[in-house]
């Protein structure tokens, strides 16, 4: 008798596996994991494979079609093994019974029926026990799903223990190839990760089963499977996991009967009663840990590691990570609890971790922690609104809590601004993810969109502009363009920058009109640094040879420095290759606009570019950017890092600092546009694509007194805390009815500071900006099954610092100016299962600038040189 026969439908559609009626036909069947490295490891793969005979034989064919099947499977003679070795086979010595307990193998071993038609199964044409656990009857789907195929070639969509799944055939002489597209595969399961690609984690999977046929009938179905998960910024950190199944006919001999029916729910009936169609495609699988720690016991544990003497060490973000990981797990009022019982100093890192968490206990119970109409609570508000900020993957509801809490009474001040500048980051988070059009989103959007133009407070204007800069709304576009043309500094300051963020491919003309009469000053006097970032614009926006000619003949009629701060930056863009060097080329092949007396100007100011880093993932760069005032003192600080991968581009950090009205305290003369300016100096961060709220440093001439006086020299802090970077969380449904759930995180410590001195008695000013961080990145990829669990951790840690000092020594003109930027000497330690396998030193380094910053930093440091 021949098994499994494969027969063509009479209509032309596919057919698929044909038995005989009163045929018991016999199959070996096998199913094995691996999880290990993404190139592999010495020490081997961690995996168990679980072996089976399987008994398959007809219960019942439709009369009028011999393609409709009702296909009985009874799994027998259960064996569990592990593939490591006698020391570390955790199996060795093991029963099946012991293993997977009484219950579930009696479970297992329950015959259970397929119904199929012309070779496929629909979504619930599977037949089980609803009483039976969940990882039981996926195993018995994944082995059901090996039944299922055709002949003819071409794409289908198939229902399977994977989901519903588009699947390409290829069929050859004793072959038919199954490919599946697992990205097509819809599952009730659903993941989250990170909104950056540069931060984001990368999966690549394929899944192959080979069908052989002999004399037109089946032999045997191979099945692999294989995902590799890899973080994007650095791909060594990156697990796989590869699953087979092998189902071979091994014999026959006579079965039962057929039954009778006349349909397949009464054939069911008849068999047991007890059967359902419990469906084909996987059940979510509840796992629980045994003897886990609670929130507050692993609180305990971890408590030290939060501190912020330990912030600038790896095991603080380490334990932020793992921390998040319970927080998750937990009820509202066992975070409630560790938030209460937090020390003063840890307790704005539990801050950080509670909300990073993203869950609505979480969520509830952060919010009902706080009391914003306590203006004492500063760092904690503001602590939870950076996170917030930072979200890898925020709801409607967060956005709607920030709403409510804006409309609510509020302390601070400053907090009040924060709220809505955090709200537009939250916004281009969802939009990004398809959220655009949801309720709050729409309410948030027509607030912030308003906002500017509802009040006459400076102060509140800058924070809705601010606000629109983060959502990036392409609406927000005519409104910075309008901003950028105000006679309020700090608005043309922020409309620009905000402008140089968006693509420029929805940059429009009238757009690069208005940015080139604010530079050229068509219409009034601006400030030095607003032109100044209206040549960022300019050059980032794809500017025309007109736009760049026009710029070159500008130098030798600017204000003193910026003729130099103009000149290099067009020779830094030229120098670092950026996409307007070639047309700054065809302009510079005019001699009227490139001559000496253009390129020979003079000055402390400048613009600088250079790589941070480079490797096969990412490439990091920096940027500085100086302008001064002609009287010596700082008008404008601009330091940017940015880092790039597979196309995707992420501006890192962006600290600007900006200085005004500070030449009374030389009896210097102001530039023009600049005569009445009020005295100022201040900072503004922007942090993985989020603006921050600015800090004031002074404000007024009898601030900037009393500030003169108490400078202590110690810089302001601007950024503190602990940061979610990566988060990635999905469960992947392997077709052998097996699931994988791969975690990997992202934790960032950091500290920005940054300063600002001023000493009259030696005629010096000095600014400093200081970065501190650690950060570790971990990768958990396991496969769980109630009774028997394999995985592995990978990850990376280390522990960096980076500073920018700019000293100035304006006792003789043309005053002195030195730039240091440098970072330190920084360990790097990778690691498999929390064991470290490399580890070395990152020298320490101070980056390059122009020659003339060398030559100038020898003078102003003579002594030591």
């Amino acid at each position: 008798c021949m098994p499994l026969c494969v027969s063509c439908v009479s209509s032309g559609g596919a057919a698929g596996p044909w038995l005989n009626n009163n045929q018991l036909y016999k199959f070996s069947y096998t199913t094995e994991v691996l999880v290990d490295r993404a190139r592999g490891s010495k020490e081997g793969s961690g995996g168990y494979r679980i072996s089976s005979d399987v008994d398959v034989n007809l219960v019942w064919r439709e009369p009028s079609s011999k393609d409709d099947q009702l296909i009985r499977l009874v799994i027998s003679k259960v064996k569990i093994e592990s593939n490591q070795s006698e020391k570390k086979n955790v199996l060795h010595g093991t029963t099946t019974e012991s293993v997977l307990g009484k219950t579930s193998l009696a479970a297992l071993t329950k015959p259970f029926l397929l119904h199929l038609r012309n070779g496929k199964v629909r979504a619930k044409a599977f037949y089980s026990y609803w009483a039976e656990p969940a990882t039981i009857k996926n195993l018995k789907r994944g082995l059901a799903s090996l039944l299922q195929f055709q002949l003819n070639a071409g794409k289908v969509i198939e229902n399977d223990v994977s989901g519903r799944c588009t699947v390409e055939y290829k069929a050859v002489k004793g072959q038919v190839m199954r490919t599946k597209l697992l990205d097509t595969c819809k599952t009730a399961e659903t993941g989250f990760t990170t909104h950056s690609q540069v931060l984001g984690v990368n999966r690549k999977s394929n899944s192959v089963t080979v069908f052989t046929l002999e004399e037109g009938f089946i032999h045997s179905a191979v099945a692999e499977e294989m995902h590799l998960l890899a973080v994007n910024a650095r791909r060594a950190v990156a697990a796989k996991v590869v699953s087979r199944q092998t189902l071979k006919l091994v014999g026959t001999e006579a079965g039962p009967l057929e039954a009778a029916g006349k349909d397949v729910p009464g054939v069911v009936k008849s068999i047991d009663a007890k059967l359902a169609a419990v469906g084909i495609m996987a059940e979510k699988v509840k796992t629980q840990c045994k003897n886990c720690p609670s929130l507050f016991e692993h609180w305990q544990a971890q408590q030290k590691q939060l501190e912020p003497a330990g912030l600038s060490k790896a095991t603080a973000p380490r334990s932020f990570l793992a921390l998040i990981q319970s927080i998750r797990k937990a009820p509202k009022d066992e975070i409630l609890k560790v938030l209460k019982s937090a020390s003063k100093t840890s307790l704005p890192q539990v801050v950080d971790a509670v909300t990073s968490s993203q869950t609505t206990a979480s969520l509830d119970a952060i919010l009902e922690f706080l009391n914003f109409t306590d203006a004492k609570g500063l760092v904690l508000q503001e602590r939870f609104l950076y996170a917030c900020g930072f979200a890898s993957h925020p709801n409607e509801r967060m956005l709607q809590a920030l709403l409510e809490i804006s409309k609510g009474k509020i302390g601070s001040t400053d907090i009040k601004e924060s709220v809505v500048i955090i709200m537009g980051a939250l916004i281009h988070k969802l939009c990004q993810r398809g959220g655009c059009n949801l309720p709050t989103v729409v309410q948030v959007k027509k607030m912030i969109l308003e906002g500017p133009d509802s009040t006459q407070d400076e102060s509140q204007v800058q924070m809705y502009l601010l606000a629109l800069k983060n959502s990036l709304l392409p609406e927000a576009i005519p409104i910075f363009t309008k901003y950028a043309e105000s006679t309020v500094g700090v608005y043309s300051t922020i409309a620009l920058s905000a402008l140089q963020r968006y693509d420029v491919k929805i940059i429009t003309d009238e757009v690069k009109q208005t940015v080139n009469r604010v530079y050229h000053q068509n219409r009034r006097i601006y400030e030095k640094n607003v032109r100044a970032a209206a040549a960022d614009v300019i050059l980032s926006s794809n500017p025309s040879y007109i736009e760049v000619k026009n710029l070159l003949l500008s130098i030798g009629n600017l204000p003193h420095e910026m003729n130099k701060y103009m000149l290099s930056k067009l020779q830094d863009i030229l120098r670092f290759q950026m996409p307007a060097s070639k047309v700054i080329h065809q302009a510079m092949k005019d001699m009227i606009s490139h001559n000496y007396d253009r390129f020979a100007k003079v000055g402390s100011s400048s613009s600088f570019s250079g790589f941070m880093a480079q490797s096969a993932d990412v490439t990091s760069t920096y940027s500085l950017d100086i302008l001064y005032s002609g009287s010596g003192i700082l008008r404008r600080s601009n330091m940017n890092i940015y880092g790039a991968s597979k196309g995707a581009m992420l501006h890192g950090l962006q600290v600007a600092i900006e200085a005004q009205g500070l030449e009374t305290l030389i009896a210097a003369t102001p530039d023009e546009g600049e005569e009445d300016l009020e005295s100022f100096a201040g900072m503004s961060a922007l942090l993985f694509d989020v603006q921050l709220r600015p800090v004031t440093f002074f404000k007024g001439y009898s601030d900037l007194m009393s500030k003169m006086f108490s400078m202590t020299g110690e810089p302001m802090n601007v950024v503190k805390g602990l940061i979610l970077l990566t988060d990635h969380s999905e469960v992947i449904q392997l077709q052998s009815g097996l699931k994988a759930s791969a975690e990997f995180q992202g934790g960032l410590a950091i500290d920005i500071s940054g300063g600002m001195e001023i000493s009259l008695w030696y005629r010096e000013s000095k600014t400093s900006v200081n970065n501190r961080g650690a950060l570790v990145v971990t990768g958990n990829v396991t496969v769980d099954m109630d009774f028997l669990r394999t995985g592995m951790e990978v990850s990376f840690e280390t522990e960096a610092s980076l500073n920018f000092i700019t000293t100035v020594q304006f006792s003789e003109y043309p005053f002195l100016v030195c730039m240091q930027m440098d970072k330190t000497t920084f360990p790097f330690r990778y690691s498999k299962n929390l064991t470290i396998k490399n580890r070395f030193l990152v020298p320490g380094a101070e980056f390059p600038l122009h020659q003339e910053n060398s030559n100038m930093c020898k003078r102003v440091f003579s002594s030591s040189w």
